[in-house]
C-alpha cells in the first residue's frame, strides 16, 4: 500500500472500527454490553418486586407465572431464576420460588426506592397522578441507597406513599398496614376513611382517580350488593362495582369529632355570592396545592365569586380585595362554607 492517499484512508478505517466496535468504553460492542447487563438488572429487580408482593399476599409463584409478569418466554425466565438462585436471593422447590432473607432486603430496597419517588412526585411536582407510578417504574433502577435516604431526609422520611403503601425503612422495616377492603364492610351509613388505593393495574386505577377518590377521603357507605357499592364521598354519590371497590383499603372514623363535615365545593359558588375557605382536599398536591395556597386560599379566607368568562371557566374570584382565576379543576379542590 504505496499510496499516501490509500494509507489514510486504511488507517482511519482501522480507527473508525476501533473506536466504535472495540474500543473498550465507547464502542458498540461496549454500549451493546452495557445495556445488556442494565436489562438483566431491571429484569431481576422487577422478579424480587413480584416475588415480594405474591409472597405479602400468600399467593405461591412458579416460573411461568414470572414469565408472564416480566413479559419473557420460558427460556429466558430460567435464566433469570437461576441467577436469582446463584445469587442466592431465592430458592426453588418444586418449582415453587421463594424469597431468601437476601432476597426480600434487596426487593425491600427497591420498593422502597419506587415508594419514595411516587411521594416526590406527588409532594414536589406537577405529573399527573395517573402517571406517578410509570415515573416511579424507572426511577427506581437508578437511584442508590445515599440518594434514596437524602430523597427521604428531604420529605420528611415519609412513612407512606401517596397511594397508602407503607414505605419501608433504610433499615428495611415495613410500618403496619391498617384498615380493611371497602369490599369487606358491613355496617351501613358509618364513617371510613380511605387510607390505601392499588395502584395496579393501571386500568382499574384509572377509574378510580376518574371518580376523584383518593386517600385520606372521608365516605359513608349506604348500600352494599354483589352487584355493587355505594357511599357518599365529600357530598357526591359513588357507585362501584366489587371489582374497583376490592382495591380501596378503609378504617373506621370512632370519634365524632375526627369526621369531616359535608362541605360544598368553591365551584357551586353562584357569581355574586360569598363563601368562607375552609381546607383544600387532600387530594390537591405539590406545586398545585402551594400555588392555591399562595393565592391566600386559606381556611377563614373570604371570597366572592365576581365573574364568569363565556365557557364559564375559569371564574374571576375577589380573595382580599385581589381578583384571582381559578378553573373549575380547581375550585373542585376548595371547600367552603
Amino acid at each position: 500500500m504505496n499510496n499516501p492517499l490509500e494509507t489514510l484512508i486504511f488507517g482511519t478505517l482501522i480507527i473508525f472500527i476501533i473506536s466504535v466496535f472495540i474500543w473498550p468504553d465507547k464502542g458498540v460492542v461496549a454500549t451493546w454490553k452495557k445495556a445488556k447487563k442494565q436489562s438483566l438488572k431491571i429484569q431481576i429487580e422487577d422478579a424480587l418486586k413480584h416475588l415480594y408482593d405474591f409472597e405479602e399476599k400468600s399467593i405461591s409463584i412458579t416460573l411461568h407465572s414470572l414469565a408472564g409478569y416480566l413479559g419473557i418466554n420460558g427460556d429466558e425466565v430460567a435464566s433469570i431464576a437461576e441467577t436469582l438462585k446463584e445469587m442466592k436471593l431465592i430458592t426453588i422447590k418444586n418449582e415453587k420460588l421463594n424469597l431468601t432473607s437476601e432476597g426480600r432486603a434487596y426487593a425491600l430496597k427497591i420498593i422502597r426506592v419506587h415508594r419514595l419517588w411516587e411521594s416526590y412526585l406527588a409532594e414536589e411536582t406537577g405529573i399527573k397522578e395517573k402517571d406517578w407510578h410509570i415515573y416511579a417504574e424507572d426511577k427506581e433502577h437508578y437511584i442508590d441507597q445515599n440518594e434514596a435516604d437524602l430523597l427521604a431526609a428531604k420529605m420528611g422520611n415519609p412513612s407512606y406513599d401517596p397511594h397508602g403503601d407503607p414505605i419501608p425503612t433504610s433499615d428495611g422495616e415495613v410500618p403496619t398496614k391498617k384498615g380493611i377492603l371497602l369490599t369487606e364492610i358491613v355496617d351501613l351509613n358509618k364513617i371510613f376513611q380511605i387510607v390505601h388505593i392499588e395502584d395496579e393495574p393501571q386500568a382499574i386505577y384509572s377509574q378510580i382517580i376518574a371518580e376523584g377518590l383518593f386517600p385520606g377521603m372521608q365516605i359513608r357507605v349506604i348500600e352494599i350488593s354483589k352487584e355493587r357499592i355505594k357511599f357518599i364521598a365529600e357530598g357526591e354519590e359513588c357507585i362501584l362495582s366489587p371489582l374497583i371497590a376490592a382495591n380501596l383499603t378503609v378504617v373506621p372514623l370512632l370519634y365524632a369529632d375526627k369526621i369531616k363535615k359535608e362541605f360544598k365545593t368553591l365551584s357551586s359558588l353562584g357569581i355574586g355570592e360569598e363563601g368562607e375557605i375552609v381546607g383544600i382536599s387532600k387530594a390537591c398536591r405539590g406545586q398545585q396545592r402551594r400555588r392555591l395556597l399562595d393565592f391566600g386560599l386559606v381556611p377563614g379566607t373570604k371570597i366572592i365569586a365576581e365573574l364568569e368568562s363565556i365557557g364559564k371557566d375559569p371564574i374571576a374570584f375577589n380573595i382580599r380585595g385581589a381578583s384571582i382565576a381559578l378553573r373549575k379543576s380547581q375550585t373542585n379542590y376548595i371547600y367552603i362554607k
